[in-house]
């Protein structure tokens, strides 16, 4: 090679390199992509909807998206073609969890928003009194109401790494959906349970309801933590649980 190639030889790698994205920049065009995928489908726009009129549907909206997160792909035959694409298994799969955690997120501001909506058409707008009695000012009633949006949220995250790792079980979509929807159910009744109070702060639904913390005075942050450190321990361990899953599968659909 003679001494004048070396500069443009030099040149010609720095320009591919250049054109490489780099690790961070891929994943967000990655998720971007999910993201309006999961989004913009009528299935999923027509649940965020439902979930404006009717809280109690949250967790449905979650579990469908999550169940339906991997399963879905399989049933359709196009999880194979996700997969000859070179982002990587663990990547896809972070990828599909980011994208349910940031749709539980949506639904749950969208749950807070109509409430507030419907709030302020019903009631007069002003001092806000908590369950206990205490009046606060207007600007810090909602500030408590964004943390109780991302407290519910979190839930949510938790229970949409559960969705995932059921969802690399199958084929089946509803399959998982419905096996998501039974778990909750089972958790809600078993901890309704006295004889079996041992059970219910290890329960994934036992702290749902804790955001109740904050709308008292004092705020009882040791009860809040529990619930967040339930949510986390669930998240890890149910999304460790996927990734074994779907790292080590042999996938053919």
């Amino acid at each position: 090679m003679s001494a004048a190639e070396i500069p443009a030889t030099r040149e010609s790698v720095a320009s591919a390199a250049q054109r490489v994205p780099s690790p961070v920049r891929s994943y967000l065009r990655f998720y971007a992509s999910e993201l309006r995928l999961v989004m913009f489908r009528r299935r999923n726009l027509l649940l965020l909807a439902v979930t404006a009129l009717l809280v109690l549907v949250l967790p449905v909206v979650v579990a469908v998206v999550a169940g339906d997160s991997v399963a879905g792909e399989a049933g359709y035959g196009t999880l194979r073609y996700l997969l000859a694409v070179p982002a990587g298994r663990t990547r896809l799969l972070a990828v599909k969890y980011a994208v349910i955690v940031t749709y539980a997120l949506c639904a749950t501001f969208i749950v807070s928003a109509v409430a507030l909506a419907a709030g302020a058409v019903l009631f007069p707008v002003g001092p806000v009194t908590l369950l206990s009695g205490t009046t606060i000012s207007l600007p810090a009633g909602l500030l408590r109401l964004l943390f109780v949006t991302l407290y519910v949220a979190a839930a949510m995250a938790a229970l949409g790494a559960i969705g995932l790792a059921i969802s690399t079980l199958t084929e089946h979509a509803i399959g998982a959906i419905a096996a998501v929807m039974i778990l909750v159910v089972t958790s809600e009744v078993v901890d309704n349970v006295p004889q079996l109070a041992v059970l219910h702060p290890y329960l994934p639904t036992h702290w749902w309801l804790s955001f109740d913390s904050l709308l008292r005075a004092p705020v009882d942050t040791s009860t809040l933590l529990r619930g967040l450190l339930s949510f986390a321990v669930y998240a890890v361990l149910f999304g460790s649980l996927a990734w074994a899953r779907f790292t080590s599968a042999d996938v053919t659909s």
